[in-house]
């Protein structure tokens, strides 16, 4: 264990870590809340700008949110120590409950964050129809007399 601190300093080589901090998909942490009024997605995007980002509704009812975090152009004079920012393209995909008003998705961005709220609808439930019972038996006797 101490050839490994003194290999990576303080720092624990965890392959999922190492993993997660490369994949762009996986270090877009997404929170999803439901309250009486909507459905709000959150979403930690540092260093985005709200033109790098996309939301959109599929006629699937899937929220989609994408972008791309852009490679940072170097001076020929610079001599990087360590890259840990996620750079690349990203998207996540939710699939919305009936109660999603998909047309009605709003999308702010503010210090970072992006907030897509997705306005619910009371989803009208099926008219119950009674189906007669009809029985073939009655029916063969009804008509054998």
């Amino acid at each position: 264990m101490a050839l490994m601190f003194r290999l990576f300093g303080d720092e624990i080589y965890d392959p999922f870590l190492s993993m997660v901090s490369r994949c762009p998909v996986l270090n877009t942490p997404t929170d999803w809340k439901e309250t009486p009024e909507a459905h709000v997605f959150t979403l930690d995007l540092p260093g985005l700008k709200k033109e790098e980002e996309n939301v959109e509704v599929d006629d699937e009812r899937v929220l989609k949110i994408y972008g791309e975090r852009k490679e940072e152009k170097d001076d020929e004079n610079d001599k990087w120590h360590r890259r840990e920012r996620c750079r690349g393209k990203f998207r996540r995909s939710f699939e919305l409950p009936e109660n999603s008003k998909t047309d009605g998705v709003k999308a702010s961005m503010e210090n970072g964050v992006l907030a897509a709220t997705v306005p619910k609808q009371e989803v009208k439930k099926a008219a119950k129809k009674m189906i007669p019972f009809i029985c073939h038996f009655l029916i063969q006797k009804i008509n054998l007399i």
